[in-house]
C-alpha cells in the first residue's frame, strides 16, 4: 500500500493550481462518482455539483485546454452522468473504453472472453440474487457487485463470496475492490493506462487529476510532478497524491481557481 505523504497545506495547493494555469497546454483528467459528483443510492442520478460544472464548462471553452473524465462507469453511463457532448474525452471501465470526442475505442472480445464473461455474469447473478442489497452492474468487459445498501456488516461476506464465485470461473480475472463495490473484469487496464492515453492524445505538458477511490491511484502514479503535473486526492486514505482536499465541494472550488487562473494565462 501506497504510504501516505505529509501532504501540503491548502495555499500551496492553490500555488500549485496558478503554476498549472500557465502550462502550454493543459489537460484536466478527473475522476467522477466522489469527486465532482456526490455518491448517490442509484448510480445513473448522480451529477456534477453545479459550480463544478460551470468551471469545466469554462475551462473547455479555453485555448490549449482539454477536459476528460476518467471512471471506472461503462461509457455509455459516464457519457449520460457527464452530460458530455459529442466533442468530450472520455476514459471509461478503468481504462477499457476510450472515446477522443466523436472517435471511439471498440471492444473485439475474443470468443474465450466471451464465454468467460457470460459465465461471470451468470455465477455473480446467482450470488447477488441471494443478497439483498446487492446490486450486479454490467461492464463492458466484467460486472461489478454494488454492496452500499447491505445490512449490518455482511458487505465484508459480499466481497469474499464474490471472489470465491468468480475464481470458480477464473483465476486469470483483473480484480478491483473500489468504495461499496467489487469489480471483476476479464480484461487488464487502469486509469493510468487512460491518462497516458489522454495525455498522448492532447499533448499535454501538464495534467491535472483528481480521484477519491482506491482504482485512482494507477491514475496518480503515472503523473509527472517534476514536469508540473498535479494529482489531488479527495478524502482520507493512503495516497500518491501530492495534495489532498476534502470532498466534491472542495474539489468545485478548485476548479473554479483554476478556470479564473487560466482565463487570465490564455488571454
Amino acid at each position: 500500500m501506497t504510504e501516505t505523504p505529509t501532504v501540503p497545506s491548502d495555499s500551496a495547493l492553490d500555488s500549485a493550481v496558478r503554476r498549472l494555469a500557465d502550462a502550454d497546454r493543459l489537460l484536466l483528467a478527473l475522476d467522477f462518482d466522489g469527486t465532482l459528483a456526490p455518491f448517490v443510492d442509484v448510480p445513473r442520478g448522480a451529477r456534477a455539483l453545479p459550480e463544478a460544472k460551470a468551471a469545466l464548462d469554462r475551462l473547455e471553452k479555453l485555448p490549449r485546454t482539454w477536459v476528460a473524465y476518467v471512471s471506472g462507469r461503462p461509457l455509455a453511463s459516464l457519457e449520460a452522468v457527464t452530460e458530455a457532448d459529442e466533442d468530450a474525452l472520455l476514459i471509461g471501465s478503468h481504462g477499457v473504453e476510450i472515446r477522443f470526442g466523436r472517435d471511439g475505442v471498440s471492444l473485439d472480445l475474443d470468443e474465450d472472453e466471451r464465454t468467460t464473461l457470460q459465465r461471470l455474469g451468470e455465477t455473480l447473478q446467482e450470488l447477488v440474487d441471494a443478497f439483498p442489497g446487492t446490486k450486479l452492474e454490467v461492464k463492458p468487459v466484467g460486472f461489478g457487485v454494488h454492496y452500499r445498501t447491505v445490512e449490518g456488516d455482511r458487505g465484508a461476506e459480499v466481497v469474499r463470496r464474490a471472489y470465491e464465485a468468480a475464481g470458480a470461473v477464473s483465476d486469470g480475472l483483473t480484480v478491483r475492490d473500489g468504495k461499496d463495490i467489487i469489480e471483476f473484469s476479464v480484461r487488464e487496464a487502469n486509469k493510468g493506462d487512460g491518462i497516458e492515453r489522454l495525455r498522448e492524445y492532447t499533448h499535454a505538458t501538464a495534467v491535472l487529476f483528481a480521484g477519491d477511490d482506491v482504482t485512482d491511484e494507477d491514475g496518480l502514479r503515472v503523473l509527472r510532478p517534476e514536469n508540473g503535473d498535479v494529482g489531488v486526492k479527495v478524502g482520507p486514505g493512503d495516497t500518491a497524491a501530492q495534495y489532498r482536499v476534502a470532498d466534491e465541494q472542495a474539489v468545485a472550488s478548485l476548479l473554479t481557481l483554476l478556470a479564473e487562473a487560466r482565463a487570465s494565462s490564455t488571454a
